[in-house]
């Protein structure tokens, strides 16, 4: 058992989703990057779709009913336990009574906490993970609040600390032009200049601001019928500020997508921070 004994800014339970609801109107959710809950989950032995703790900012403390196995991964938040610092993406040990504390992460956005066992909330459509959007799955978590854990697997972890991600910069994300880039007079703007993170940004999308370069105009002010969104769309409304829809983006919309992010780039959108400058590369093989 957990004890979250403060949350911060936000915090909630994910595993990798619960796709294939779509014709009920329920998307897939899940964490917002997919490949820190993965490594979370390897560090302390767990197949790599048990639901772990999905932490905002930083600033989460927990505390150890029983014995602990732990790893904390994505953004590089300042970990102490019991006031020692501890490594970033490392395999933790907490006995009874120990505390995790999580400082407030100086770049990225998400932090993941994998607990060998898994968070064993009940599932909700076979997943784990709170939707933002819908209010599905396990309420988010509160201070004082406790989570279960669930049995541990018959694997040990073979490795005790994974390499860190390099220092942030421009982030270089690639895209497959269309399905509506022909409602643009220009959509070759999407992919000149650089945009900015807004602070317009949740697990829903993250939109962006023209930090430099031409803007987005549409060829008519009409809208299109309301048709599905992908994970990874980029979806233009009027005003010309693009959106990339994340985790828990609505399935349907009616404002035209210019371009759909490559999934190996989802993750790396899910940590951009408020602020960061982000430049639109075609996908390989688009021209």
């Amino acid at each position: 058992m957990i004890v979250i004994e403060r949350v911060g800014p936000a915090a909630t339970v994910q595993d990798l989703g619960r796709p294939g609801w779509f014709h009920s109107g329920v998307g897939a959710s899940g964490a917002a990057d997919r490949g820190a809950l993965r490594l979370a989950n390897r560090l302390v032995g767990n197949p790599e779709g048990c639901a772990g703790i999905e932490v905002l900012l930083g600033g989460l403390t927990l505390r150890a009913e029983t014995s602990l196995l732990l790893a904390v991964t994505g953004a590089p938040a300042p970990a102490t336990l019991d006031g020692t610092p501890v490594g970033h993406a490392s395999v933790l040990h907490l006995s009874p009574g120990r505390r995790l504390r999580l400082a407030t992460t100086r770049t990225g956005l998400r932090s993941y906490i994998g607990v060998r066992g898994g968070i064993d909330v009940p599932p909700v459509l076979g997943s784990r993970s709170y939707d933002t959007l819908s209010g599905i799955g396990p309420p988010p978590l509160r201070d004082g609040g406790t989570l279960p854990i669930g049995p541990p697997p018959r694997e040990w972890p073979i490795i005790e600390q994974a390499p860190l991600p390099g220092p942030d910069g421009t982030l270089e994300i690639h895209a497959l032009p269309g399905p509506r880039d022909d409602w643009f007079t220009d959509p070759a703007a999407l992919f000149t200049g650089h945009w900015s993170v807004s602070a317009d940004t949740d697990r829903v999308g993250a939109r962006l601001d023209r930090a430099d370069g031409p803007a987005l105009r549409r060829k008519s002010s009409g809208e299109l019928a309301t048709e599905g969104m992908a994970l990874g769309s980029v979806q233009v409304p009027p005003s010309g500020q693009p959106v990339i829809f994340l985790a828990d983006h609505p399935i349907t919309g009616g404002y035209p997508v210019i371009a759909v992010v490559n999934d190996a780039d989802i993750d790396r959108v899910a940590q951009a921070r408020p602020g960061q400058r982000i430049r639109f590369r075609r996908a390989a093989g688009t021209g």
